[in-house]
């Protein structure tokens, strides 16, 4: 087991470098002048070419490229992240501000699609071509082919509409208050919530849909056993085995999207300052910001496969 977790530890370490390197070299060709998004087109004309270097030198971005990314694993490596060109914050400062927010909204919509996800997918497993089966999948590919910025949009203009809902233009942790804060995660949560528990519904369907025809099972129905506890106790708790596994790496796309989602609903999370990031072209915020999603989606992986190593030893020793 050892070996293995050196190996795959090994693997994610060089995983995060490569995206490092993607990261850091895509947000340096890209067309358009910092400079320009900092000062704008008029200040940007008035320049002189001292200024510029001088700017571009407080800012870290007139060394050599090998240079600047160096620079950008120490910062890493100090925990600093460097600063917002616009703001003068720290992007750790951001991160702990905002973070525990974009948190929330992932470990919501984790919870929002197990009790969506999941009671649908043992309905549609234990009736089989019914029509209970045949609305759930439907709506289960529905779900899935809905962009959840989209559905995020929809929901916003109705709530708009219907009951005058107003963005939160503020952040609002939950130590500070509760209720408010769960009016702020609750939107974002509940869309990405129903998008992840339509891949749910699907996969404990087709697992149930495996294991109820094992032997095990079939003997369980011989002795008498009533059909329900047949399902709940025999055959439910193997076929949820790819389906925890599979929460992870849920988990991770329920990060990434959060981004749309956020910006959607107006949410002041990780995501929304991402965008603003990306519009202002805040180079430093975005690198550090799209680095960190990077980081959580391949922990999230790396703990899946020691999770998958741990069930089934077979895979320790491949």
């Amino acid at each position: 087991m050892r070996k293995y977790l050196v190996r795959r530890a090994l693997f994610a370490l060089a995983t995060l470098v490569g995206v490092s390197l993607i990261i850091f070299v895509v947000l340096r060709v890209l067309p358009g002048d910092p400079l320009v998004a900092i000062l704008g087109v008029e200040g940007h004309a008035r320049m002189t070419p001292a200024d510029r270097v001088k700017i571009m030198h407080d800012l870290g971005l007139s060394d050599p490229l090998p240079l600047q990314y160096l620079h950008w694993l120490r910062d890493i490596a100090s925990g600093q992240l460097g600063k917002s060109f616009f703001r003068g914050d720290t992007v750790a400062q951001l991160i702990l501000h905002r973070g525990p927010i974009s948190a929330e909204i992932g470990l919501l919509a984790l919870i929002v699609s197990w009790l969506v996800g999941l009671p649908i997918g043992i309905l549609s497993a234990v009736k089989p071509n019914s029509i209970i089966d045949n609305v759930a999948r439907s709506l289960a590919i529905l779900f899935i082919a809905i962009p959840g910025f989209w559905l995020g949009m929809l929901i916003v203009l109705a709530l708009l509409f219907w009951f005058g809902y107003k963005a939160p233009i503020i952040i609002v942790h939950l130590w500070e208050s509760p209720w408010q804060n769960l009016q702020i995660v609750i939107g974002p949560a509940v869309v990405l919530g129903l998008a992840q528990g339509a891949y749910i519904a699907r996969m404990a369907r087709s697992c149930l849909l495996e294991v109820i025809h094992e032997d095990y099972v079939r003997t369980a129905r011989a002795k008498g056993v009533l059909e329900r506890r047949v399902i709940m106790s025999h055959a439910l708790p193997n076929a949820l085995l790819p389906v925890i596994t599979i929460s992870g790496v849920l988990l991770g796309f329920v990060l990434g999207g959060s981004v749309a989602v956020e910006q959607a609903f107006g949410v002041p999370g990780l995501g929304r300052a991402l965008v603003i990031a990306l519009i202002e072209r805040d180079i430093i915020v975005v690198q550090n910001l799209v680095l960190l999603y990077a980081v959580i989606f391949v922990l999230l992986n790396l703990l899946v496969d020691l999770s998958y190593a741990w069930l089934d030893p077979r895979i320790r020793y491949a």
